[in-house]
C-alpha cells in the first residue's frame, strides 16, 4: 500500500521525457497561501536542453539520484527563478552547480527575506539573454508579481509557472479544497488564471492579453505547469479557453 501524499505525480525526483530535449521533475508537495486556509501544492520543474547547457526552471528539491540523472543529460547552465515565489530550492541548485548562471524574475530576492543573497541576473526584458537563439521569452507583468514565460519553437512547448493552475479534484484532500479550487477557477479540467491572481492585474489587462495573444500566435503543442495536469495536447486551444473571460 502507497503512503505517498494524495496531491503529488509520482514518482517525484526524476526526469520524466515530455518531447525532444525537454523534460519535467515532479516534486513535493509545499504548503502555500493566507494563514488560513493554506493549502497544498505540487510542485514541478522544467528542463530543456540547449546547445550551450541545460536550462532549469523553477528547480524543485535536487536529490542525489536526480542531480546523477541530469548529469547524463549534460550540466546545468541556467538556473531560473520564474516568479517571485518560486526561489526556495534556487540556493541548493547554485551550491551544488556553482559554474551555473543564476536568472531571477522581479521581486525574488525581496520576497526571499535574506535565502537570496547572492549575485544573480535580472529576468527582466524579451531578448538579450544567452539562450535567445533556442528559446522566447516573455515577461508578463502583474502589479504583484512579473511572471516570465518561456517558449521552446524546437518541440511547441511552452512553459508557464502560477499563470495557469490545473488542479485534479482526485488529488485533492477534502470537499473544502475541491470547492476552494473550483471557486478559485483553477481546478481541472477548467484550469485558468488563479481568480485572485486575475485581481492583481487589473491595472494590467491591455499587457496581459498582449502576453496571452503572443502565446496563443506561437501555437504552442503542450503546456507545462508548475501545479496541477499539464496540457500534453491541443496547447493553443487550451490557452484560449484558459483566458476566455481576457479574449472575450
Amino acid at each position: 500500500m502507497s503512503c505517498e501524499p494524495r496531491g503529488i505525480y509520482p514518482p517525484i525526483g526524476v526526469l520524466k521525457p515530455v518531447a525532444e530535449n525537454v523534460w519535467i521533475v515532479d516534486g513535493p508537495l509545499i504548503r502555500f497561501g493566507m494563514p488560513w486556509p493554506r493549502m497544498s501544492f505540487p510542485t514541478r520543474m522544467t528542463v530543456i536542453r540547449l546547445a550551450g547547457g541545460l536550462f532549469i526552471h523553477s528547480p524543485t528539491a535536487l536529490s542525489p539520484i536526480l542531480k546523477k540523472h541530469l548529469q547524463e543529460l549534460g550540466s546545468p547552465r541556467w538556473i531560473v527563478g520564474p516568479n517571485r515565489i518560486h526561489y526556495w530550492w534556487i540556493p541548493d541548485w547554485k551550491d551544488a552547480y556553482p559554474g551555473a548562471d543564476i536568472y531571477l524574475a522581479p521581486r525574488i530576492r525581496e520576497q526571499s527575506r535574506g535565502r537570496i543573497n547572492f549575485t544573480a541576473n535580472a529576468l527582466s526584458g524579451t531578448a538579450g539573454y544567452p539562450w535567445d537563439d533556442e528559446l522566447m521569452t516573455l515577461p508578463v507583468e502583474g502589479s504583484f508579481m512579473t511572471e516570465i514565460e518561456f517558449f521552446h519553437p524546437k518541440s511547441h512547448t511552452l512553459v508557464l509557472t502560477d499563470l495557469i493552475e490545473n488542479f485534479e479534484p482526485s488529488r485533492l484532500d477534502g470537499f473544502f479544497m475541491r470547492c476552494l479550487t473550483w471557486l478559485g477557477g483553477v481546478q481541472d479540467p477548467h484550469g485558468s488564471m488563479p481568480r485572485d491572481m486575475r485581481m492583481t492585474f487589473s491595472r494590467n489587462l491591455l499587457n496581459l492579453k498582449a502576453a496571452v495573444e503572443m502565446m496563443i500566435e506561437w501555437d504552442p503543442e503542450r503546456i507545462i505547469l508548475a501545479h496541477g495536469r499539464w496540457y500534453e495536447t491541443d496547447g493553443t486551444q487550451e490557452l484560449r479557453r484558459a483566458f476566455g473571460w481576457l479574449l472575450g
